[in-house]
Order: C-alpha cells, then sequence, then structure tokens
C-alpha cells in the first residue's frame, strides 16, 4: 500500500509548493557537507567531485554555495590523501 497524496487541483495546482522534496542528489550532497572525516578509495572520491561538479553552475546561488563548499572537500581530500589509496 503506497502512501502518496493526491495532486494538487484547481488554481493551487499553480501555486508553488515549499514542501517540495529532495533529489537524491541534493541529500548526498547536503550530508557530505556535513562529513568530518572518512576513509575511502581516492577514485569514489574522485567520482564524488565529478558527479557535483555540475551543480557548480546551479542557477540557484544556495545549491552553487553548497556544491562549491562539498567540491572543496571533496578535492582537498584528493590532493591530501595518500599515495597508494
Amino acid at each position: 500500500m503506497t502512501n502518496t497524496q493526491p495532486l494538487p487541483r484547481g488554481i493551487s495546482a499553480l501555486i508553488p509548493d515549499a514542501r517540495a522534496k529532495a533529489t537524491p542528489g541534493e541529500k548526498a550532497a547536503a550530508q557530505l557537507a556535513h562529513l568530518r572525516s572518512a576513509t575511502v578509495p581516492v577514485p569514489v572520491l574522485a567520482a564524488a567531485a565529478a558527479l557535483i561538479a555540475p551543480q557548480l553552475k546551479d542557477p540557484d546561488p544556495a545549491t552553487q554555495e553548497a556544491a562549491a563548499a562539498v567540491h572543496a572537500l571533496l578535492v582537498a581530500a584528493i590532493e591530501g590523501a595518500t599515495p597508494g589509496r
């Protein structure tokens, strides 16, 4: 049994809903922004940096700011990685 809400009808369908759900990428970016330490292979960090890079050009300034913060942390982790990781 699914738990879905009915779609808005009439004029209310034209009004933006502040309860919009975050995409999986947005959730991941928010979680990565709060990450303090992790032990992961460098290729995983590089893939994460590549995945978030398109958000650096997002039209939303808040998205750009969050993406830049996360991207900077990922790049710093890659550059500071121990060789052979």
